[in-house]
């Protein structure tokens, strides 16, 4: 049997109507959207199949619908006895990952997501902002940019993508300056939000007392955090982790490279559309890397774990 380290989506990935065949097909993943439904007071089920897309896409919707589906995607792999034996996810897909590792309960898990999304949208609207993909430019040379215009990193993807992230107007200069410094290319995120940010700490301040409210346990797989890139020892740690990602880098190539180090081979992207798999192939084209979504893409994943 071969040894697969989960990986969760995070924002970004979602669609209407995804999970709606796996819910068709499995009652273990309709009793998963019911008791989402429940816990988090809102229709998750009608959101995540029939949006429309415009509400779905609001971060306060978001959040919780693509944890919810990367728990049914989590839930049909335990079905089929394909366990982890590491975790992690990209930025809200932690979430999904501190519950594969058992660190979380469903109930915490989207009681978080929840709160999450509601206060990151709440924190965007007193300070808006805007994000940017810089392609193919040193991090040194995006780090200088990023001072000179009083920017930040959000996200390290992989070695040719770096988000950048804060107030618009300085957005769109350090795009400007990453051109002339010789980016291939910088494109405008379509987001509501800057993201892992200063910009954030209202949401971060506001979020700290419903973290501290949550029961968390030691790992039982080792899960890699993002705002560090090394793995989570104690369930001591995870609350100040989770607070700090607010405000933080989202450290994806480094975790993925923590990872290959440490000998895992094997990925699978856990969750709607194939955003960590395309990262990976940049990382690390020697990795073995596959995705499961719906059906289709879950029958190619068992074929290959023969």
């Amino acid at each position: 049997m071969n040894k697969w380290v989960f990986l969760f989506p995070g924002q970004g990935s979602q669609y209407v109507g995804m999970g709606r065949e796996f819910y068709e097909n499995y009652t273990e993943v309709r009793e998963l959207f019911e008791q989402a439904n429940d816990i988090l007071q809102m229709n998750i089920t009608r959101l995540c199949f029939e949006g429309p897309e415009e509400l779905l896409v609001l971060t306060e919707n978001v959040q919780p619908a693509i944890t919810v589906v990367n728990l049914a995607c989590f839930n049909i792999l335990r079905l089929h006895a394909i366990y982890p034996v590491a975790a992690a996810g990209h930025s809200l897909g932690e979430y999904s990952a501190l519950y594969a590792a058992g660190v979380i309960s469903l109930e915490d898990t989207l009681k978080l997501v929840k709160a999450r999304g509601a206060l990151m949208h709440q924190a965007a609207q007193e300070e808006p902002g805007s994000m940017a993909a810089i392609m193919d430019l040193e991090e040194d040379k995006i780090r200088e940019i990023c001072q000179v215009c009083d920017v930040e990193v959000a996200n390290i993807n992989c070695p040719d993508q770096i988000i950048i992230t804060g107030p618009a107007d300085t957005v769109d200069r350090a795009m400007n300056l990453s051109i002339e410094a010789g980016a291939k290319k910088c494109v405008k995120l379509n987001v509501s939000g800057p993201w892992h940010s200063r910009c954030m700490r209202l949401a971060k301040e506001r979020f700290e007392p419903v973290v501290r409210e949550c029961v968390f346990r030691d790992p039982q797989i080792p899960i890699v955090n993002n705002v560090d890139a090394t793995p989570l020892k104690t369930a001591l740690e995870a609350p100040q982790k989770l607070i700090d990602q607010l405000c933080g880098s989202v450290l994806w190539r480094q975790s993925i490279e923590w990872m290959l180090q440490e000998g895992y081979s094997q990925f699978v992207e856990v969750g709607p559309k194939r955003v960590l798999r395309g990262l990976m192939r940049k990382i690390d084209r020697s990795a073995k890397v596959l995705s499961v979504e719906d059906p289709a893409s879950l029958a190619s994943f068992l074929q290959a774990n023969q």
